[in-house]
């Protein structure tokens, strides 16, 4: 599998609101289209993204981190031969196709592949 760079960190947080002012109005973030996601979305001008979505009590607050890739779907399939737990489908919105997994320090992270 060959990663070609980072496409996007997430947080989740309780202060989701304030997370959200704070990014857009200090750290100076465009604000983007999250595409049907239930989070907030902004751009860096590299075209990488940064996401704020809520913590609830099935999560611990984890970041996340995507991890470009060509093919999603040959990329996932190399996570499973080498024993990685990963999400059971792929899933998709109008610029992406992605792809949780645990890395083995435990941590969530992320295969996508951009698609529009």
């Amino acid at each position: 599998m060959e990663i070609r760079g980072i496409t996007f960190v997430g947080t989740r947080t309780p202060a989701r609101e304030q997370m959200s002012v704070f990014v857009r109005d200090v750290l100076g973030f465009a604000v983007a289209d999250p595409d049907g996601m239930d989070a907030e979305m902004f751009t860096l001008p590299d075209g990488s993204s940064f996401v704020v979505t809520s913590h609830d009590e099935s999560d611990n607050g984890e970041r996340t981190v995507g991890f470009l890739v060509e093919d999603v779907l040959g990329a996932t399939a190399e996570l499973k031969a080498a024993g990685v737990e990963t999400d059971d489908e792929i899933s998709s919105s109008t610029r992406q196709r992605y792809v949780h997994f645990r890395a083995p320090d435990g941590h969530l992270y992320e295969l996508v592949e951009e698609i529009g």
